[in-house]
């Protein structure tokens, strides 16, 4: 065979392996969370995969090759991190004070935008997918993973291969936990996502957008104009939360207008020679005349003695549970473990990506037939907790699980690997720990129990007692919160035995009324009621909580506010509908519909948003029956507050209104601005602002935290075009005001990109400088007397110089010196009196580019290198410039 020269091997080499790089296709595989790509990753590739950080930091992309429908294949597997595109109106229509709510309805157009910014999805799914061939989506298996799926799709498809011949490039992955059995199984039955589901819930989003803000910006301009005592930042509106709020006033309602009745019983205990005393139970119960009731006590007390008339015995069992669902889920979390839905959701969801439990949202209580159920019994087998019972259960034979619901989603929620404490921690384990010994309980056999009746009679009247015998704890051994509570079993008795009567007398008795509603209580009516999903149910019960219009009591008891109590009634005077839980049912009935293709999206949408803009121009127009309650239980704007700074129209004293909303309230021009949140306002040294003559005020987040002054009226209403709504002094681009940004500030922020830091002059003596964008807080020179921003800039890295004045007893300055001009970052002197706060230093290459400086043209300046810099000021000087 003669020898081929190198440059012919090296050709044949290149062409072969071209050839053989073109038949290998990419496959993008997508899961819904991080750890979940993790987690398939290492179960297809069987370990072999090797990792990598996305261009947007959060996601990570995992790549191997493998097979794919019988040919090579090089895969990537990365994640989302839920959702990633958000609906919203477009631009102008998010003003609320140019937009009318009613042109929410039809008139204002919606937008898919994304989801997180920050997060950068977009671009880091589209890198990701260029050159790629064939998409396969792990995303979770639920109408909002099926929305995901679109949304990813979306987004990737236009930049990926397109496909030759019409083959299918597009695959669903349908799983229910992140075992090796279940993916694999998943990896080899691809389907197509389910574009009706994901519409089901394009609908939702959409009905709950325009519903949502056009009665809430109504409502909530319309009460904090009026009322300055609601306690609450936003007064919220929302097809399912108002009628969860609805069901916990309701309840508030029946305490409120209960009326205690008095009722009496007739007790009598009675025993037989040396055996304990007996109790027994009156049939007739209760009587509510006391006269009758005295009257059955004087003919008893006639009779000395209780005769047995007969005595049953029966053996009885108590059903083990059916296999649990993410609403029984909750409601046992909430009344037995005291955590919140929303809470339990979060940890069910972290249980089920790091592998303990299968997927956490489903309906489903009936476990499908083809369920390993000895399998995932033996997982437990070796857990110190429950072994001793699991190994029992095994070797005696599980027990066939009572029939439930095949809802049609997913398989139950069980545990799918065994763990400790020490692996989840304290919540996480309590909740695996549940769905565990409930699995095993599903599959475990009843508890029997010999219940015992006996039946006397004490002159005419009739008189029981019963007393219950475990024969079998069965399922309880696992649940023993469940068991039978252990009772003095009776001495054997037959029919004609005599008892002598040690004790009769009336007890005087009230009826109570109803306690407020618990969580577990609000959860099983929001279901009944169809209010809601099992996954969006904690969302609504965290909304009514966050704003104010319910308390979480002991026992985790919702308490209706003034507030929430006040707007159902509100709602019930106008149109009940608004409140009662029937149209939200109808609704979710037509997106079921949607989601199952009988029903046509633009038509429910139409005809849902036709009813709902009807509703809210008759609620506007009868708010004033809404108002009249509003007036009994909160206090006009006028009579609330305390004065605080004079207003710059009237020079009259403005009215701070701390309740949130915190605003300030000129009763005289009856005008109201809005400050801002989260932290304390008080007047600041009474100077007034050079534009519209009204006084400062000064807004901190305390002592370790930042503080700026600003104009009222300046940051309701932006003074320059470079400026927008809600700007401080600390933004203000006015040339000489004292307090402004072109005075005071220093440099570009450390951190962020478009902030500047500025100095904080009511800092002193311990003085800081800080972002006017993000959190970052630089502090320096403690104890100076005083410090100025001079008109001159840093040659070295641009930023403003800073004149500094000490005393004279704590001067750090050398040769006791007690002044001196330098720049922050670079002056030698400065540097060992100055400290970042609040921030963690990232290079600039992280940074995304320099912002713009403003205020005395403070630009860039020259580079400095930042490369291991000697002490904490030499690197914070680099990251300035």
């Amino acid at each position: 065979m003669p020898k081929c020269s190198f440059k012919v091997f090296i050709y044949r080499y290149s062409f072969c392996y071209t050839q053989r790089r073109k038949k290998m296709k990419t496959v993008l595989m997508v899961a819904e969370k991080p750890s979940l790509a993790q987690s398939i990753a290492k179960i297809l590739s069987r370990g072999s995969a090797s990792s990598r950080k996305g261009l947007n930091g959060a996601c990570s992309v995992h790549e191997y090759t493998g097979s794919f429908m019988g040919q090579s294949a090089r895969f990537k597997m990365t994640s989302v991190c839920g959702h990633v595109m958000s609906l919203d109106f477009i631009g102008k229509y998010n003003n609320w004070d140019k937009v009318d709510p009613a042109e929410l309805f039809s008139k204002a157009p919606t937008e898919k935008k994304e989801a997180n910014p920050k997060l950068n999805m977009l671009k880091f799914l589209q890198v990701e997918a260029r050159s790629c061939d064939i998409i396969v989506l792990w995303l979770d298996c639920d109408k909002e993973g099926e929305n995901i799926c679109f949304e990813v799709l979306d987004t990737v498809l236009p930049v990926m291969n397109k496909s030759t011949g019409g083959e299918c490039t597009v695959y669903r992955a349908k799983f229910s936990s992140i075992t090796d059995t279940d993916i694999l199984n998943a990896m080899n039955k691809l389907g197509e996502p389910n574009k009706n589901e994901a519409l089901s819930v394009d609908a939702r989003q959409e009905l709950d957008l325009r519903i949502g803000c056009a009665f809430t910006r109504f409502q909530t301009k319309y009460f904090q104009g009026k009322y300055g005592n609601l306690d609450s930042s936003l007064i919220s509106f929302g097809p399912c939360q108002t009628p969860t709020l609805g069901f916990c006033v309701e309840r508030h309602d029946k305490i409120q207008s209960f009326k205690p009745e008095t009722y009496w019983v007739l007790q009598v205990k009675v025993s037989r020679g040396q055996e304990q005393s007996l109790t027994l139970d009156w049939d007739r119960v209760r009587i509510f005349d006391r006269e009758i009731a005295q009257m059955f006590l004087n003919i008893t007390k006639a009779a000395r003695e209780a005769q047995v008339d007969s005595v049953s015995k029966k053996e009885k069992a108590k059903q083990r549970p059916q296999a649990l669902n993410t609403v029984e889920m909750l409601r046992v979390a909430s009344s037995a473990l005291g955590m919140g839905p929303q809470h339990t959701m979060q940890i069910a969801e972290r249980l089920y990506t790091q592998g303990y439990i299968s997927y956490p949202r489903t309906e489903t209580t009936h476990y499908p037939e083809n369920f390993d159920l000895k399998g995932t019994l033996r997982q437990q087998a070796n857990n110190p907790f429950w072994a001793d019972l699991v190994k029992a259960l095994l070797a005696e034979g599980v027990n066939r699980p009572r029939k439930g619901t095949d809802a049609g989603d997913h398989p139950p929620i069980t545990p799918m690997r065994s763990a400790t404490e020490a692996e989840l921690g304290s919540d996480a384990w309590r909740l695996y720990e549940y769905i565990t010994r409930h699995f095993i309980a599903t599959i475990s056999y009843d508890c029997k129990y010999l219940q015992t009746t006996i039946y006397f009679s004490v002159g005419c009247e009739r008189f029981t007692t019963t007393c219950k015998e475990v024969i079998s704890p069965g399922f309880t051994e696992i649940m023993p919160w469940q068991g039978i509570p252990n009772e003095e079993t009776f001495q054997p008795c037959e029919k004609g035995d005599k008892f002598g009567v040690d004790e009769m007398k009336l007890l005087e008795k009230q009826t109570s009324p109803p306690d407020y509603l618990t969580e577990a209580e609000l959860i099983t009516l929001m279901e009944k009621h169809g209010i809601g999903t099992d996954a969006s149910i904690p969302v609504h019960i965290n909304n009514v909580c966050q704003r104010n219009y319910v308390t979480v009591e002991s026992g985790r008891r919702l308490k209706p506010t003034s507030l929430g109590i006040v707007l159902v009634h509100g709602y019930y005077k106008i149109d009940q509908e608004l409140v009662l839980p029937t149209i939200r049912s109808a609704l979710e009935k037509q997106l079921n519909l949607i989601a199952q293709g009988k029903a046509n999206f633009q038509q429910v949408l139409d005809h849902t948003l036709d009813i709902f803009k009807r509703k809210f121009h008759y609620f506007v127009d009868s708010i004033a029956g809404m108002d009249e309650l509003m007036e009994v239980s909160f206090s006009p704007l006028a009579a609330t507050g305390k004065p605080l700074s004079r207003c710059g129209k009237c020079h009259r004293f403005m009215k701070y209104i701390q309740a949130k909303p915190s605003r300030l309230h000129c009763s005289h021009c009856d005008d109201t601005y809005s400050l801002p949140q989260n932290g304390t306002i008080k007047l600041y040294k009474e100077l007034r602002c050079p534009l519209d003559d009204f006084e400062l005020v000064l807004w901190s987040s305390g002592s370790r935290g930042k503080s700026y002054p600003l104009c009222p009226y300046c940051y309701n209403h932006a003074p320059f075009r470079d400026m927008k709504k809600g700007m401080g002094c600390n933004e203000c681009t006015h040339p000489t005001c004292q307090h402004s940004l072109s005075m005071l500030g220093i440099a570009q922020c450390v951190e962020c990109e478009n902030g500047v830091m500025v100095l904080d002059s009511t800092s002193g003596p311990k003085w800081k400088m800080s972002c006017n964008k993000c959190n970052v807080i630089v502090h320096f020179f403690e104890n100076a007397h005083r410090v100025r921003v001079a008109a001159e800039t840093c040659e070295v890295c641009d930023a403003a110089l800073v004149l500094v004045d000490f005393n004279k007893a704590k001067t750090p300055l050398p040769a006791d010196q007690t002044q001196h001009t330098g720049c922050v970052f670079c002056d030698p002197i400065f540097q060992d009196l100055v400290e970042i706060k609040h921030a963690t230093m990232r290079h600039p290459m992280h940074r995304g580019g320099q912002g713009r400086r403003q205020g005395r043209s403070r630009g860039r300046g020259k580079r400095v290198n930042p490369k291991k810099p000697k002490d904490k000021m030499a690197a914070l000087a680099a990251y300035f410039v």
